[in-house]
């Protein structure tokens, strides 16, 4: 994958989280404070607890980091896979959003 291409696809990926933050908050009682500086957004919920991504740029990689730990995101196969085989990246966090913020919160692609 070149630069370009990570760049496409991960900039694809951030905002499809931030759509997602103003749809949930506008559809539901979720109250997430999402912000983005550059390449990096963090969704700060309503317990304060925050969720940080962010792009590795010379990795070709995002990174998440939650309360359960930090983990990679490679694009393969048109998915962001972890790089240890623990799943798809919309699938982990919105397991990790539902987790610190205590509702049942769904992101996609």
């Amino acid at each position: 994958m070149t630069d370009l291409e990570f760049l496409d696809h991960a900039e694809a990926l951030l905002k499809a989280v931030e759509a997602r933050c103003d749809q949930l908050n506008d559809d539901s009682d979720a109250d997430i404070d999402n912000q983005r500086v550059g390449g990096m957004v963090t969704l700060v919920f309503a317990n304060r607890s925050q969720i940080v991504i962010n792009l590795q740029k010379p990795l070709h990689e995002v990174w998440l980091a939650a309360k359960a730990g930090g983990f990679h995101y490679r694009f393969v196969e048109g998915q962001w896979q972890d790089t240890k085989g623990q799943g798809e990246f919309f699938t982990q966090l919105s397991r990790h959003a539902s987790a610190q913020s205590g509702m049942d919160l769904l992101f996609g692609a």
